[in-house]
């Protein structure tokens, strides 16, 4: 597998359009390097004019030093990280929004964080690194009875198979959905 520059380019393009300035103006950077989630977290504030906060650790150093990442306006990690902080009543006070991807995400999850006072969005992030990161993205509400995994990032799409993956059910491509009938 090869991501390519332009892969890269198409994400951070689409990063820019859905995050504002402000929400990338302090992005938590406590992923390894070697993890996707970092590309998300290095390139996308930077691309925009924004700054990273870089934790020694990981994310979860804010365990232990919750002050020291007050600058943070974006945290991006997993669900069983972000309960973590939830529960140790770490999370950051100045995080507005919250990424979460590489794991499924419970609706109970989205009403915990929305109950957060400082906690405004929360997206959810679903997608293997082969297309550079993300390939779905939704914003979730407190409401829902299942956490939607989205629509297709720019430069990407979507399919939905069938019980046998045998057949599409819908297809997306950028803002056009098409359903496939039998």
């Amino acid at each position: 597998m090869v991501i390519e520059h332009r892969q890269v380019v198409a994400m951070l393009g689409w990063a820019g359009r859905v995050f504002s300035a402000g929400e990338l103006s302090g992005t938590l950077a406590g992923t390894s390097v070697s993890f996707d989630l970092s590309v998300f977290e290095i390139f996308a504030p930077l691309s925009v004019g924004g700054s990273v906060v870089l934790s020694p650790g990981s994310v979860l150093d804010l365990l232990v030093n919750p002050s020291f990442y007050e600058g943070v306006t974006l945290v991006n990690t997993v669900p069983s990280v972000v309960r973590e902080l939830l529960a140790a009543d770490a999370f950051p006070s100045g995080a507005r929004t919250v990424n979460l991807a590489g794991e499924a995400l419970s609706p109970g999850l989205v009403r915990d964080l929305y109950a957060h006072p400082v906690v405004e969005v929360v997206n959810n992030l679903y997608g293997p690194s082969e297309d550079t990161t993300y390939s779905t993205h939704a914003v979730t509400c407190v409401g829902d009875e299942r956490t939607p995994i989205g629509v297709p990032v720019d430069g990407t799409s979507a399919y939905v198979l069938d019980g046998a993956c045998g057949r599409f059910l819908w297809v997306r491509w950028g803002s056009c959905i098409c359903r496939v009938r039998g």
